[in-house]
């Protein structure tokens, strides 16, 4: 018999159930910082790790478990960890997996957050990271030492699209012990296959594509190892990387479609980069599709689509001053970071002093290509041009 309750503790305390057997195509939403409990057993035989149990909300809910899930499946892994964003899961991986006198590897076209990471590392952890040309391949052997640890890579970079070729990285790296990660959020999972290249850890940057809505900011760890996966679950837990359920959700809302908005972005890309590449104000346009990029063969190689991102190399009669203006010019095109989201993005990045190495000439202009008709956007870059005089 139901014990009779005061109005206030019915408030807190009800002894309703939904029935069971509702079913529906949404994911429903948990929202838990305390889970509870059957009984004590039940609370001493819970391992966070296995997710073999809830435990507490930092460490999953039925939400982040199935989106986790789902992420691995896509990218064909094993193991998925969720954090708040790209970088939070690229920490991640660095700090389960480096020490005070450690060696990093990263490629020089590298995502310029994981570049400042990487700088903090070596000031203030005594971790040294030192950085290569994204097309070495093979000849990173010569850079591995007996001190470093992790190699990271990124396909292509996303400002000046370079694509490396993973086997031959992943051979090098792993005849020496070292493990590989490689951020894969340019191509969203789909259309390069990380783990089947050789690759250990794949980052992804779910705040992108996954999302599709730039509402959302989230990131992504998976791997096949359990080893490995529980080394970087104790990062996890210890830098308390949990993510919102409304997050998830939405995430998990964007999974269905996930594949039909990245071709009609490939698809579109492709149009607007083989259009600029007849005009003359563009010296080279630098998309992973196109035999002007470097790494092109080891795209055709490897890749089995592209994504909405490339960049451009302005003709070098143009500053720094007019490729400005063509940039504030544009209509469609709206200034800002990030990809993968309904609406067209541009930004100027000032390459030479972003990177060592650097030889090319010309502005660099980085377009993502969303999901506008291509030919008005094609008419909004023209328009800009005028901008250029």
């Amino acid at each position: 018999m139901t014990q009779t309750k005061s109005p206030q503790t019915a408030l807190i305390h009800s002894d309703y159930q939904a029935p069971p057997g509702f079913a529906a195509f949404p994911h429903a939403i948990h929202h838990a910082s305390t889970v509870l409990f059957k009984n004590v057993a039940a609370m001493r035989s819970g391992e966070w790790k296995d997710k073999n149990a809830y435990t507490y909300g930092l460490h999953g809910t039925p939400t982040t478990f199935t989106l986790e899930a789902r992420l691995a499946e896509i990218e064909g892994g094993n193991h998925c960890l969720l954090a708040p964003s790209g970088l939070a899961a690229i920490a991640m991986a660095d700090f389960a997996l480096l020490k005070s006198g450690d060696d990093v590897l990263l490629p020089e076209n590298v995502y310029n957050p994981n570049r400042e990471l990487g700088r903090w590392l070596a000031h203030d952890f005594g971790i040294t990271a030192r950085y290569y040309d994204p097309l070495i391949g093979a000849g990173i052997a010569a850079l591995i030492q007996p001190n470093t640890k992790l190699i990271w890579t990124e396909a292509p970079g996303s400002v000046t699209m370079e694509v490396p070729d993973l086997p031959a990285i992943c051979a090098a790296a792993h005849a020496r012990g070292v493990l590989v990660a490689l951020d894969n959020t340019w191509s969203a999972g789909l259309v390069l296959r990380g783990f089947e290249l050789g690759v250990d850890i794949i980052m992804q940057a779910l705040t992108k594509y996954q999302s599709g809505g730039s509402d959302v900011l989230m990131g992504a760890l998976l791997t096949r190892e359990k080893a490995l996966y529980e080394k970087l679950a104790l990062a996890h837990m210890r830098l308390g990387l949990g993510v919102g359920a409304d997050d998830a959700y939405l995430v998990l809302r964007g999974l269905p479609t996930l594949k039909l908005r990245f071709d009609a972005h490939d698809a579109g890309a492709r149009t607007l980069a083989q259009w600029l590449k007849a005009r003359p104000e563009i010296a080279k346009v630098l998309h992973p599709a196109f035999e002007d990029c470097p790494g092109h063969a080891i795209w055709q190689r490897d890749f089995t689509g592209a994504g909405g991102l490339f960049s451009v190399l302005f003709d070098a009669r143009y500053t720094q001053q007019q490729t400005d203006r063509f940039v504030d010019a544009l209509k469609l095109f709206k200034i800002g970071y990030s990809w993968g989201g309904a609406n067209s993005l541009v930004m100027p990045y000032p390459v030479a002093s972003m990177r060592k190495g650097w030889g090319q000439a010309g502005q660099l202009v980085r377009l993502n290509v969303g999901l506008e008709d291509p030919q008005d956007l094609i008419a909004d870059i023209q328009q800009a041009f005028a901008a250029l005089a």
